[in-house]
């Protein structure tokens, strides 16, 4: 059975490294990042992907019926949909300014939904 190539394109830095992992029996072999946040990066890739999430939730104000926001930490990314489903419930009531907390602890998580545009 030959070993498993998986070629990553590390975002981390401006660099773009074109990183190569192949799978060991207990770890990965790394190569082609320039870095060690590059090494850090693919290996986190191919076995717990990250991703921060950027949508719109409804508001009650006809001048600006949707506000843009973002999570303020990265959440696993099979854990997507079931994310969505808890931030397509908001319903935003109040003005607020950039930064300003939108949903609390998302799914019991430390990860909050925060503004990024103000009312």
């Amino acid at each position: 059975m030959g070993k498993k190539l998986v070629i990553v394109t590390c975002i981390t830095c401006p660099q773009s490294c074109a990183i190569e992992l192949v799978k060991t029996k207990d770890d990965y072999e790394v190569s082609g990042n320039k870095c060690k946040k590059g090494k850090e990066y693919a290996i986190q890739e191919v076995t717990n992907p990250m991703r921060s999430i950027t949508t719109t939730v409804k508001t009650i104000f006809k001048d600006f019926p949707r506000l843009p926001v973002k999570t303020d930490k990265e959440i696993p990314l099979n854990d997507t949909f079931l994310f969505m489903e808890e931030i397509n419930s908001v319903l935003v009531k109040e003005r607020l300014k950039p930064g300003d907390i939108v949903l609390k602890g998302i799914r019991n998580m430390d990860i909050n939904l925060v503004a990024t545009f103000g009312l």
